[in-house]
């Protein structure tokens, strides 16, 4: 499990390790004009891909993984990943 973001600096899926960022270009064309998705991140616990929006990747807005056996719920803090507390 991550717990440190990694930024890719150009798209090759293959090297999308758990925790993983990849910013995207155009951003503004993508998703709502007030909160448009700006980045591809692989969950932390998995490694699926999925679109993250400027408040998930900038302020704190939680996430959860889309993939078929994970449902890890986290949030970035800087470039920490910090997962939610179990209940």
């Amino acid at each position: 499990m991550s717990a440190d973001l990694q930024f890719l600096e150009e798209w090759i899926p293959e090297k999308m390790d758990p925790g993983t960022v990849f910013v995207l270009e155009n951003q503004a064309k993508l998703g709502k004009a007030e909160n448009p998705y700006v980045a591809v991140m692989s969950c932390p616990r998995c490694g699926t891909m999925g679109l993250i929006t400027r408040r998930q990747l900038c302020a704190g807005e939680t996430m959860i993984c889309g993939g078929d056996v994970c449902s890890a719920e986290y949030r970035l803090e800087d470039e920490a990943i910090l997962y939610r507390p179990p209940q």
